[in-house]
């Protein structure tokens, strides 16, 4: 019984903690991730939810949303394994950690080179759309990259990004998804504490 406790103690010690307000906290990064989605091309930041030293390496952007988003009753698929925010999620949020990129509701990519065809998540269906994946990709940064020019739904006539270490296949698959609608997939771009959000409105042209 002793060793199990000091077990668990050691355990505990070494999980990457969580919002330190969950609920003040949880609702602030929700809104900063709805108000990026709903503005596609503007930066949102995350700020102040979470202490430094995070026991995981995924960006703090990515880490924040998906204790923000996660539930028991939605499944994560991480990309590249990562014990310390597998553990994490499943501590914190209850989210259960699934093989397949199709069974995610949410999808972490720390490494965008090593994205999936995105053809390979759910995308929903014509009477559920909802069903489909969220994408959070790490991209190295959010600007200094070849121009993308956004249009459509919360952009009054085009924004541009530039971010940094996306594949080039991710926006001609992007694209082809288009056709689908309302079914396809939602994104967020992720650095540091930044992001950019990328619904499945949003049209994008690669200069």
């Amino acid at each position: 019984m002793e060793n199990s406790q000091i077990a668990l103690s050691t355990a505990l010690s070494t999980l990457a903690p969580g919002f330190a307000d969950p609920v003040h906290d949880t609702q602030a990064v929700f809104r900063t991730l709805l108000d990026a989605l709903s503005r596609p091309g503007t930066v949102g930041v995350i700020e102040n939810v979470l202490p430094e030293g995070r026991a995981t390496r995924a960006e703090l952007a990515a880490f924040a949303a998906l204790l923000a988003l996660c539930d028991y009753a939605t499944p994560v698929w991480l990309a590249q394994p990562d014990t310390a925010l597998g553990s994490a999620l499943r501590f914190h949020t209850g989210a259960p950690l699934v093989d397949e990129p199709g069974q995610a509701a949410f999808a972490y990519i720390h490494d965008a080179s090593a994205l999936p065809p995105l053809e390979r998540f759910a995308l929903g269906a014509a009477e559920s759309p909802e069903q489909s994946v969220t994408l959070l990709i790490r991209v190295d940064a959010l600007t200094g990259g070849a121009p993308i020019v956004l249009s459509g739904p919360g952009i009054q006539h085009t924004a541009t990004i530039a971010p940094v270490g996306l594949p080039e296949h991710f926006w001609r698959e992007r694209a082809a998804l288009a056709p689908l609608f309302p079914c396809g997939v939602d994104c967020y771009l992720v650095c540091g504490a930044r992001l950019i959000g990328l619904p499945r409105t949003t049209q994008a042209k690669v200069n």
